[in-house]
């Protein structure tokens, strides 16, 4: 029976609201990525014939988008849909997705896209578990052109406000300059300071520029 054929509770879709994605099968779920079916086959119809194609769903998830591309019925873009349909499954199972912060490098790395290209200085704080993995990336201030806010118990707030155990603190200087100014290094003594009152592990303050960064020693 096609998908159209059938009553509309039982279709693929409705169900998985209904009762969610473990009640359907293999070839319901992928039907459902793959949207619609080719003329004379339906969506669930193709989806099983991918299936039996590849030997198995394992094999299926483990092809490459020009690969499937070329199975019939499928083209680029329906290729190109489960291709990133099997990789978020990937990154979800081994949490490749969750960067992590080791360093200083990976602070400034991380913050980075937040901070470059700006006119004013911003302060973002980069919440992370105890193994480093990032939790949050916070734009917490927006300052003038010439000094940075850095308000700590805003600080503490949103790292403990997240669930982290650690953090960082990452700001710009519109100018490019990368040398820390007399607050700065105040900042940074305080957030080591208030960190360790409340548990918190402090990782470090840098400055990011268009290009590179630096340590507020």
């Amino acid at each position: 029976m096609r998908v159209k054929d059938l009553p509309e509770l039982d279709r693929p879709r409705e169900r998985l609201l209904r009762q969610g994605p473990r009640a359907l099968a293999d070839r319901e779920l992928l039907a459902l990525i793959l949207g619609a079916g080719r003329p004379g086959r339906d969506a669930i119809e193709l989806a099983a014939r991918l299936i039996d194609d590849q030997g198995c769903l394992a094999t299926l998830a483990g092809a490459d988008a020009h690969t499937l591309s070329r199975l019939p019925g499928i083209g680029p873009a329906r290729a190109a849909r489960v291709a990133a349909a099997f990789e978020l499954a990937r990154r979800a199972a081994t949490g490749e997705e969750r960067r992590r912060v080791r360093g200083s490098a990976d602070l400034a790395a991380v913050a980075a896209p937040l901070l470059r290209g700006l006119r004013h200085e911003r302060v973002v704080v980069v919440v992370c578990d105890a193994g480093g993995g990032v939790l949050r990336v916070v734009p917490l201030t927006e300052g003038a052109a010439d000094r940075s806010l850095i308000p700590v118990r805003d600080v503490l707030t949103t790292v403990l406000s997240t669930g982290g155990t650690a953090f960082g603190v990452a700001h710009n200087h519109p100018s490019g300059s990368l040398e820390p100014s007399v607050s700065d290094r105040r900042a940074t003594e305080a957030l080591r300071d208030a960190a360790e009152t409340v548990g918190l592990r402090f990782m470090d303050h840098v400055i990011v520029s268009e290009t590179a960064w630096a340590r507020v020693a």
